[in-house]
């Protein structure tokens, strides 16, 4: 830490640390005089802005006077610490709210070209909601900003390659369609029936990239493996998948083709 905080009082550096209340609360204790050592000489540099060695611990070191520290802090989670009284003085705070992510879909829909944006994203959040309550505890389960993201993304890709068809049914499609893999089956009749009462009447067919369904058909018998209708299936959901994600993993019991899949 010190070795930072010398390179930024030497450069005029902004540094932001993130997640400050990681670091244990001895070492805290030790790195509030260290960010006070620059403090006061910044103050030190105010009155007299000639001033532009200063003492960090025993080193005279150079001061730059557009020098910053920043820090953020999620407080209240497990393996976080309090900051020490004389290291809160030292920082001033700024208080976050969580977002409103209904209000944070209906732009994303707006933008995606969707026109009853206000609607549907009262039905995107219901069913997220409901989701996260009602479905079981699992660790790869995410109904927060980051999954609401990349479905949005799906739906607006949909839109453009339907414009015709009503809105509806393309944002029932996206969300039924992108979140189908990653459902565990104990869960999956509970998940449709929200789908279905949010969307009462709507039916739409699963769309698969025949072309691609093929060749993954095909590909799997030249490596002498079954092309069973359920195995395909997962390979073309988990490249529908990577459109919109970055990474992900492929779960489940040794033996169910996960490594095949891949």
């Amino acid at each position: 830490m010190a070795q930072i905080f010398m390179g930024l009082s030497q450069t005029g550096s902004w540094g932001c640390f993130d997640e400050f209340n990681r670091i244990s609360i001895e070492v805290l204790s030790v790195v509030s005089s260290q960010v006070k050592y620059v403090l006061d000489a910044l103050k030190e540099q105010k009155i007299n802005p000639n001033k532009n060695m200063f003492m960090f611990g025993e080193e005279e070191i150079a001061l730059k006077g557009t020098v910053g520290f920043f820090i953020t802090m999620n407080p209240g989670y497990a393996g976080r610490t309090e900051l020490p009284e004389n290291l809160k003085a030292l920082f001033r705070s700024c208080a976050m709210v969580v977002p409103d992510i209904v209000l944070i879909c209906e732009n994303m829909l707006m933008s995606e070209g969707f026109n009853t944006a206000k609607d549907l994203s009262k039905k995107f959040m219901t069913l997220y909601d409901l989701s996260k309550s009602l479905l079981s505890k699992q660790t790869h389960y995410d109904w927060g900003l980051r999954a609401v993201k990349s479905v949005l993304r799906q739906a607006g890709k949909l839109k453009r390659a339907e414009p015709d068809v009503i809105e509806d049914k393309i944002l029932m499609r996206a969300l039924r369609d992108f979140n189908w893999p990653k459902i565990i089956v104990d869960d999956r009749s509970i998940f449709l029936g929200l789908i279905n009462d949010l969307f009462p009447g709507i039916e739409a067919e699963p769309q698969t990239d025949m072309v691609f369904f093929k060749d993954v058909s095909d590909n799997t018998k030249k490596a002498g493996l079954q092309a069973e209708d359920l195995f395909v299936t997962k390979c073309v959901n988990f490249a529908e998948i990577l459109e919109v994600r970055h990474s992900c993993f492929i779960i489940g019991n040794p033996g169910c083709g996960k490594t095949a899949v891949w």
